[in-house]
């Protein structure tokens, strides 16, 4: 099975777009041509994966305890720039890029950060 999209919930689907334009971008990714209350991510060229958009019940959008969206990189500068850019967007810290376990010199190399609404990311790449 393939996971086909992923939902992220947003107070704002428009203020939330220039943290999602940015930290995706950083990673190869491109928005959609716009769909009412929505935006929507994929790799260029590729399918859309990451829908965001308020939540359908009306409700206010609250981050998942024990949810995070890995994000694939190319390379450990991706990763960089993810957390980078999603920093200076309104994003906050939660692991610097760097390889886990931190005392590995290959393997995975990742970096965690959560969105303005609380959501929680990792960009990675493994080598």
């Amino acid at each position: 099975m393939t996971l086909a999209y992923v939902t992220i919930g947003a107070h704002d689907v428009e203020a939330a777009k220039p943290f999602f334009d940015a930290t995706l971008g950083a990673l190869g990714y491109e928005c959609s041509a716009p769909f009412p209350g929505w935006i929507f991510y994929g790799p260029k060229g590729g399918e859309m994966s990451i829908g965001i958009s308020k939540p359908h019940d009306g409700e206010a959008p609250r981050a998942g305890n024990g949810m995070m969206v890995a994000l694939a990189a190319q390379t450990q500068d991706q990763v960089a720039a993810a957390y980078a850019a999603a920093l200076a967007n309104g994003g906050t810290d939660e692991g610097a890029p760097g390889f886990r376990p931190p005392e590995a010199t290959s393997g995975f190399y990742g970096a965690y950060f959560r969105d303005p609404v609380g959501n929680k990311y990792c960009a990675f790449v493994t080598s």
